[in-house]
């Protein structure tokens, strides 16, 4: 664009014509308001330029669509269980029936996620249960390791990082050895 500029500018200082040409270009532009693209053969029929409306059209398209695969099955459901199957009502336990946890609830859809989606008090008391023995294995755990560096730092026994199993026997030797060896000679 910078060059056509520069170009105008040239063919305006050598050809008196060019600057009426581009001065009658500008007033047309600035009459018309509204751009228009005229098709092919010069006759009336024009194509109005105007800005996208996709993101519009493809808003209401996603609306549109999850209200028709949600909200409507939803509804759907809802309106089957209240109208046909309804509320729960009291009656009395026949003997020897335990009642399963979901069926103290009043609304079918209610009953239906306690059935299937919730857990069931007694497997929520059996993983609290679980919660806590799995805490006091740990708790013991950790009071046996500080009793070990307790006892390791009471009796100036090896160092925890080096201890291995199988020449734990011999530094006790070697300690017991020097030990002896500093009882003959004293200290120096």
């Amino acid at each position: 664009m910078v060059v056509w500029s520069a170009l105008n500018r040239g063919f305006s200082q050598i050809n008196p014509i060019v600057p009426l040409l581009l001065a009658q270009s500008s007033k047309r532009i600035t009459q018309n308001v509204i751009q228009k693209r005229f098709m092919s053969g010069g006759h009336d029929r024009t194509m109005f330029i105007t800005p996208s409306r996709f993101q519009w059209h493809k808003f209401k398209d996603l609306i549109h669509f999850y209200v028709m695969l949600g909200l409507i099955p939803i509804l759907g459901i809802v309106f089957y269980s209240n109208v046909f199957i309804g509320p729960a009502t009291l009656t009395e336990i026949p003997e020897g029936y335990v009642p399963k946890q979901w069926e103290y609830y009043r609304h079918p859809i209610t009953r239906f996620l306690a059935k299937y989606l919730n857990t069931t008090p007694q497997q929520e008391y059996e993983k609290y249960c679980h919660h806590i023995y799995e805490e006091n294995q740990k708790k013991q755990l950790r009071a046996l390791e500080n009793r070990v560096m307790e006892l390791m730092r009471e009796r100036n026994d090896y160092q925890a990082y080096y201890y291995r199993q199988v020449i734990a026997k011999y530094y006790r030797v070697a300690k017991k050895a020097s030990t002896d060896l500093e009882e003959v000679y004293g200290d120096q």
